[in-house]
């Protein structure tokens, strides 16, 4: 057993296509660089536009319908939107414990409507031996609501506390102790980072190392990152940036500049915390000679975030009891919303970075997380693995999308597919392996998909159809732009039919179902 390798999938949160150090960003993330600089990083992975669908994905080879995770963690009474991973579903955990591998899990499940009794779909239900994290979607990072250990709920500890260092410290124990005591089997780890999710919630200290980086603003900076994307080879040099977002005021015209650039700062230092857990892992691979053979993945569960959370917004996020509260731990009153009167990054905080800085995120693309515009679905994809991955630092330009992700773990870790698990019949697997790619061979998935509130894509070779909810179909060229700015959708009918015919046979056999057929289900209950 001690051949097969060891696998840590490594998932954050609202991040853009561009934040990384190695694909263009300005925020130090030197271990991820290292990690890519010796393996390799791919320009065309995909996610699905929202963190529920893209978990329930990735974990299950699934398409989020398949899985049950059609929208989010409500449950809309009907197949495909139950808010819960379907029991015909099998997990990553679940398939690799079948093949005698050990499984854990540290960091954001959201995955289940039922996060404080009901235990079916909780991580230790769902293959993962030991489980460290949130349920839910959104947290205080430094008062998590929804924290368990296991099947337990637990409160942070006092005196200081991150959830992101929390979710690395973990993350290493289990790595630790897998070592002591299950040296001769080979492990799957899965670490669900929360950050850079909304709230704004950082130290100071990293904070600082960003002070005045973001001053030159969201017009200049979008246009630098675009440079050295070029440069690196991950962004076409014929490819143009997209307007900035209509909503959003050029950047010299803009208000309170000054708290605009904190907000970036917050966010960026965000991201430099999980970079420093992500070493501080790797590191622990080193102290039990376990690095190089370890498969380790990053990829981000959807395009940058745009939301602005009001304080109407942030206070019903507190009532609901586990996104946040109405006093930190000290007793202060925590402060909801995006105004420049509220400086983010402390405990008593709660806000986002909203439009603008996500359109910098997503550079060079269109739009947001909820779309599936190549903004909403682009994520940074680092694969590292030196037994494995022979080539050191290349690009991968094969597109390829989360259900792909557990067909290539399930590949090297040479284990087939089970049809049954815990006495229910599994569905079949859609994701296709991703291996052949390691050495730049063609991968063999032939169509993407992409559907999440309306919002509906394919794309087959060249071509992506892409709709705008409730907008009518767009065609783009991905080859010639992706940047989405040349709709040809008139000049090529043919190729609109022909994708249009093949997006509504997969809608049907995956359950999709219309937008407006759920939202007037939910307007029934409500009544």
């Amino acid at each position: 057993m001690t051949n097969k390798p060891n696998v840590i999938l490594i998932l954050n949160d609202d991040m853009g296509y561009s934040d990384l150090g190695c694909y263009g960003g300005e925020i130090e993330t030197p271990n991820l660089d290292w990690l890519a600089k010796r393996g390799l990083r791919y320009t065309q992975f995909y996610n699905t536009a929202r963190c529920c669908p893209s978990r329930a994905s990735l974990l299950t080879g699934m398409y989020p319908q398949q899985a049950d995770v059609g929208h989010m963690i409500g449950d809309d009474g009907i197949d495909g939107y139950l808010g819960n991973l379907s029991n015909k579903c099998v997990t990553i955990a679940e398939a690799l414990k079948l093949g005698g591998y050990s499984t854990y899990m540290s960091g954001k499940w959201h995955v289940t409507k039922d996060i404080d009794d009901k235990k079916d779909n909780w991580p230790n239900q769902r293959g993962f031996e030991d489980f460290y994290g949130i349920l839910g979607g959104a947290a205080s990072y430094y008062e998590p609501r929804s924290l368990n250990r296991n099947n337990e709920r637990i409160d942070p500890p006092s005196g200081e506390y991150y959830l992101t260092d929390a979710i690395s410290d973990e993350a290493i124990r289990q790595i630790k102790g897998h070592n002591e005591n299950k040296k001769d089997q080979p492990f799957f780890q899965y670490v669900a980072y929360t950050a850079p999710h909304w709230p704004l919630h950082a130290y100071e200290e990293d904070i600082k190392k960003y002070k005045g980086r973001f001053d030159a603003g969201w017009d200049d900076l979008r246009k630098e990152r675009l440079e050295r994307m070029v440069a690196m080879g991950i962004i076409n040099e014929s490819w143009r940036l997209t307007e900035r977002d209509s909503r959003v005021e050029e950047w010299e015209n803009a208000k309170d500049k000054s708290w605009q650039a904190r907000r970036m700062e917050v966010y960026a230092a965000q991201i430099d915390r999980m970079d420093q857990g992500i070493g501080r892992i790797v590191d622990s691979l080193k102290e039990t000679n376990s690095l190089e053979n370890t498969l380790i993945i990053f990829l981000a569960d959807n395009g940058g975030c745009a939301e602005e959370i009001s304080e109407e917004w942030g206070h019903r996020i507190a009532e609901g009891g586990v996104g946040g509260s109405f006093n930190t731990r000290d007793g202060r009153e925590v402060r909801y919303g995006n105004t420049s009167d509220i400086s983010p990054g402390g405990e008593d905080t709660y806000a986002s970075y909203g439009i603008p800085w996500a359109n910098v995120s997503n550079t060079p693309f269109r739009l947001y997380k909820h779309w599936v515009h190549e903004g909403g679905i682009s994520t940074p994809f680092i694969a590292h693995w030196p037994s494995g991955i022979k080539a050191q630092g290349e690009l991968r330009q094969q597109p390829a999308q989360l259900p792909d992700v557990m067909a290539t773990i399930l590949d090297i870790a040479g284990i087939e597919y089970p049809k049954v698990c815990n006495e229910n019949s599994i569905k079949p697997l859609e994701g296709v392996s991703m291996v052949p790619t390691f050495t730049n061979q063609i991968h063999e998935r032939e169509v993407l998909y992409w559907e999440h509130e309306g919002n509906k894509a394919i794309r087959k070779g060249k071509w992506k159809l892409v709709l705008r909810h409730p907008n009518e179909w767009e065609l783009y060229d991905i080859e010639e732009e992706r940047t989405e700015l040349n709709n040809v959708s008139k000049d090529f009918p043919d190729v609109v039919n022909e994708l249009t015919a093949l997006y509504e046979k997969w809608a049907e056999k995956c359950e999709v179902k219309p937008w407006e057929e759920l939202l007037e289900l939910r307007r029934n209950k409500e009544a």
